[in-house]
């Protein structure tokens, strides 16, 4: 998770992860990194000649767009994996966030919460379209000095029905 965190939504080598995480030894991340590659966690991004070895520069994996022909045919396993690097990219965020010198969660809109909403398809489908709607009506804003990039992330999913009590 450390070695996740550290990527986040940044590409890294093995050198700079290294120096973000020195709890961990090179042999201990490079064995991490193997595995962490067979399993889809993370990627080589790229690959560079330094002073006669290749170093590997590693992201999150899945981190490009994903078509729906291939979500389709995505096994659970691919699906919690695209799920865990959204929800990793989003940690190294917050992380990056909070590693600032002065944060103020009120001042800088950070908040996250979960909702349920009990809701029929076609009002799921609404609402989401909506979102869609308001989210892209503000996407066009160009960068200035007053306005500061914001990462909104949604996630909507069926929730587990609360237990019926029982006397």
């Amino acid at each position: 998770m450390a070695i996740i965190r550290a990527l986040g939504s940044q590409r890294r080598t093995p050198r700079e992860l290294l120096a973000d995480l020195p709890e961990l030894s090179q042999a201990s991340l490079y064995r991490h990194l193997s595995t962490l590659e067979q399993s889809g966690f993370v990627e080589v991004v790229e690959e560079r000649r330094r002073r006669g070895a290749v170093e590997r520069t590693y992201a999150l994996g899945s981190g490009g767009v994903i078509t729906a022909a291939e979500l389709a045919e995505a096994s659970r396993d691919d699906h919690f994996r695209y799920f865990a690097s959204f929800a990793s990219s989003l940690m190294g965020q917050y992380d990056r966030y909070l590693e600032r010198d002065e944060i103020d969660l009120e001042r800088d809109g950070v908040g996250f919460r979960e909702h349920v909403l009990h809701l029929s398809d076609a009002e799921l489908r609404a609402l989401l379209a909506e979102l869609r709607a308001v989210l892209a009506a503000r996407s066009h804003h160009e960068p200035s000095p007053d306005r500061s990039p914001r990462l909104i992330a949604t996630v909507t999913m069926p929730a587990d029905a609360p237990a019926k009590e029982t006397r």
